[in-house]
């Protein structure tokens, strides 16, 4: 009785938080609410580092299981039509047998969502396991980058995790400051967006806002693509992780939004997850939840 009492005390509390931090994003959504109903909502949640051991510096590996409970209790609260982690699931482990149970771990918690689940690839989910084996694990998209149309919007996942030889990363084989999308890759994304008519939204772990001569987060190829989503005016936003802070560029009418990281800090009131609203006139209102800065985005002119 006292076990079940705690926990739900705990719920209590959790939820009763979780409406006091989405009244900060409230402001952000009155400005798109003129455009209707959203046509498409995305849980977005990012660095999370889960992993079985001690805290590092301001990372607290193991509290990133109760911080996804939290996200995941409101996006089903909320009935988003799809969550996007934007990498960085699982923190490295000493051997694969280690940070497969880290992954089914962590992940079994985005399992209980209702709606569809899809994982960016980061740095650290290929520190340990190969691309194949963390994508498997997570039963996701098998392909690192790919695209697909949820309702009026068109969604594009980047995969940046390749070496400066357009090599995949592989477990031992990269620096993580030498992130970079291929040829093929980048190739893929320009017939991508031209063979779409939907507004675009961008996701991708490594940054694109930055620039590559001075930033150890940037992709290197970052002014490239960038042109790349330029040149189709479709691409309304991109949103990274990565750096674990809240950050928001406009480079030529893209807003290139950074989410802040689960990891960082001890204590819900230390959490980051947001729901991005996407409106049919194009418009874009991100709620932030905890540590995660709400944003609006109005419609291009």
């Amino acid at each position: 009785m006292r076990h079940r009492e705690s926990t739900s005390r705990r719920r209590f509390i959790r939820t009763s938080s979780l409406w006091l931090s989405a009244a900060a994003g409230m402001a952000a959504t009155q400005e798109s609410k003129v455009a209707g109903k959203p046509v498409a909502r995305l849980g977005l949640l990012t660095d999370l580092h889960y992993a079985e051991k001690a805290p590092g510096g301001t990372r607290h590996y193991r509290e990133s299981a109760d911080k996804l409970a939290e996200a995941v209790d409101l996006f089903q609260q909320e009935k988003v039509d799809a969550v996007i982690e934007l990498g960085d699931l699982v923190d490295a482990a000493p051997t694969v047998e280690e940070e497969t149970r880290f992954l089914k771990t962590i992940n079994a918690r985005l399992k209980q969502l209702d709606c569809q689940r899809h994982y960016v690839l980061g740095n650290h989910c290929v520190a340990t396991l190969t691309k194949a084996q963390f994508l498997k694990a997570c039963d996701a998209n098998p392909k690192g980058y790919y695209s697909w149309d949820l309702g009026e919007i068109h969604v594009i996942i980047l995969d940046a995790c390749y070496r400066h030889d357009f090599q995949s990363y592989e477990p031992g084989n990269f620096e993580w400051t030498d992130p970079n999308i291929p040829t093929e890759e980048a190739d893929w994304l320009t017939k991508d967006l031209a063979n779409t008519e939907h507004p675009t939204v961008v996701f991708v772990h490594q940054r694109l806002d930055l620039d590559p001569a001075t930033s150890p987060y940037a992709i290197k190829q970052s002014p490239a693509i960038r042109k790349v989503l330029e040149s189709s005016g479709k691409v309304r936003a991109v949103f990274q992780g990565h750096s674990h802070q809240n950050a928001l560029t406009d480079i030529n009418g893209i807003a290139y939004t950074t989410l802040v990281a689960m990891v960082e800090g001890s204590g819900q009131e230390n959490n980051a997850y947001s729901i991005l609203n996407v409106y049919a006139d194009g418009s874009l209102a991100l709620t932030g939840y905890r540590k995660q800065r709400s944003q609006s985005f109005p419609k291009a002119s």
